[in-house]
């Protein structure tokens, strides 16, 4: 099962592009590899680390429901299993702020 990968807005769009472009390129090779991943498989396990959000954590009007780690990045995402779409809502570096 294959599912597509998007982003809810092109505002979110834009500022996940924004916060890409200032990381080194060997990571963003590793994230952009990490979201193209979850196209096969939204709820990885074994090698990279993913996690259910508990609770959920809201970006504007949308809830992030799982996180993906890559080195000292988190995706944010959610999955919509019944349109078999990979919601990216955020990316966002490791700190207390991550989650709020």
């Amino acid at each position: 099962m294959t599912y597509s990968a998007r982003f809810p807005t092109s505002v979110i769009e834009k500022k996940f592009r924004k916060v890409l472009s200032g990381i080194p390129e060997d990571i963003q090779d590793k994230i952009m590899q990490a979201i193209e991943d979850l196209q096969s498989d939204p709820r990885p396990f074994g090698a990279k680390l993913f996690k259910q959000l508990n609770p959920p954590v809201e970006l504007s009007q949308y809830v992030a429901q799982y996180r993906l780690r890559v080195g000292n990045y988190r995706i944010l995402y959610d999955v919509d299993d019944h349109r078999r779409i990979v919601w990216i809502f955020a990316l966002r570096k490791r700190n207390e702020g991550t989650y709020r």
